[in-house]
């Protein structure tokens, strides 16, 4: 089917909402469908994990684990900055015995929670399991888990954090008087770090030194634009594959090992029939080209205030889970799905890095035949809307 032409101020709109993070590619009308939950202004948040959940979890994965999990909080860590806008603390958890370290992050936007249930039951299995699989991961990894990136927005239901005032325990206001929010993902810049969590897990990440990472989102209700079948999951590399960025960093070693990366897990996931997958878009023919989100950053080896003085960098990728709070499209009739995908997309993509297999995968895999809009044009936080 021949696609509609798009004018100038159609790309325009459509960037200008997608750094507002509205997923607009394929979306359309969400009707009802055995695959997506229905719309709802009263989202079911009771069915939710809260920041408070995810801390009993950790703790109880800490005392009763089969194989060691060490929970500590940044505070504990002795980073500069270790609390949240509002003051809470900032967990990460351990998991395993390798030298090497992998970063894997959820809800970073505090209105896309399924991060956080993907994520709690892959540690749950680096915790306890005996099989094979767990146990090459444990001994090739040492696997950072944070569950939770910005607990206000969480609690909140929103996906930025807003700005504090400790003194007063009220929001910090601009010249308006409107509140001052945050989008966490965007915050990792040289003229950024508002946030007092943005600089913390910053200091943690220079701490770390990661060898790779992997970040979980939301995108909203998608479809395919020709069958108008569901996407459910979509796979992301935040500086765009063959773009104005990636293939200049380290001769072009980030642009091959992420498309390689996205593309094991795509083949070890397209053939369950629950599963819709894609590739990462904002509009048709727009992808990103983002300098300032976390993944990005450290793809780039950002040094921030003297903290990453050797410019330590790793390639980093992203999973788009369908649904939001926000938009009330969460549902209890697919979350199971929808969490399912994400634990079989982190679980392939920790065996696959751990086994090596991810680097024997063709990473052209990427262009030639993960479903995906044609690259037209890049929206970038550097220098707006550019062509391919």
């Amino acid at each position: 089917m021949a696609h509609t032409p798009i004018s100038r101020r159609s790309v325009l709109g459509w960037g200008a909402l997608a750094a507002l993070g509205v997923p607009l590619a394929g979306a359309g009308t969400a009707y009802a469908d055995p695959t997506f939950p229905q719309p709802s202004e009263d989202p079911p948040l009771a069915a939710i994990r809260s920041y408070g959940d995810m801390v009993k979890e950790l703790e109880k994965l800490a005392r009763t684990s089969r194989y060691p999990v060490t929970v500590q909080t940044l505070s504990q860590v002795g980073t500069q900055e270790s609390l949240s806008e509002q003051g809470r603390e900032l967990y990460v958890a351990t998991v395993g015995s390798g030298e090497t370290p992998v970063w894997v992050q959820g809800r970073i936007h505090g209105n896309e929670p399924y991060g956080l249930d993907g994520i709690m039951t892959v540690l749950g299995s680096l915790a306890n399991s005996g099989a094979k699989q767990w146990r090459q991961i444990r001994e090739e990894f040492t696997v950072h888990v944070i569950p939770v990136y910005n607990p206000d927005g969480s609690e909140m239901n929103i996906r930025h954090t807003i700005l504090w005032d400790r003194e007063t325990d009220t929001p910090r206001l601009d010249a308006d008087g409107n509140e001052q929010l945050v989008d966490l993902n965007r915050d990792w810049a040289p003229d950024a770090f508002a946030a007092r969590e943005s600089l913390a897990w910053y200091e943690y990440w220079t701490k770390v030194k990661p060898a790779y990472a992997l970040d979980i989102h939301h995108q909203g209700l998608k479809r395919d634009r020709d069958t108008g079948e569901p996407i459910t999951f979509s796979l992301g590399i935040s500086l765009a594959p063959g773009g104005p960025t990636l293939p200049t960093i380290r001769g072009g070693e980030y642009d091959v090992v992420t498309r390689q990366m996205q593309s094991h897990v795509w083949l070890e996931t397209k053939d369950y029939g629950f599963i819709g997958i894609d590739k990462y878009d904002v509009g048709y023919g727009t992808v990103i080209d983002i300098k300032g989100g976390v993944v990005s950053a450290m793809m780039l080896g950002l040094d921030y205030g003297g903290l990453n003085p050797t410019g330590h960098s790793n390639p980093a990728v992203f999973f788009e889970t369908s649904g939001n709070t926000r938009d009330g499209s969460i549902g209890q009739k697919a979350r199971g799905k929808f969490v399912r995908q994400n634990v079989l997309g982190l679980t392939a993509w920790l065996d696959g890095l751990a086994v090596g297999s991810v680097f024997d995968v063709d990473p052209e895999i990427w262009h030639e035949e993960i479903p995906g809009t044609p690259v037209l044009r890049y929206l970038t936080d550097w220098g707006g809307i550019i062509p391919a």
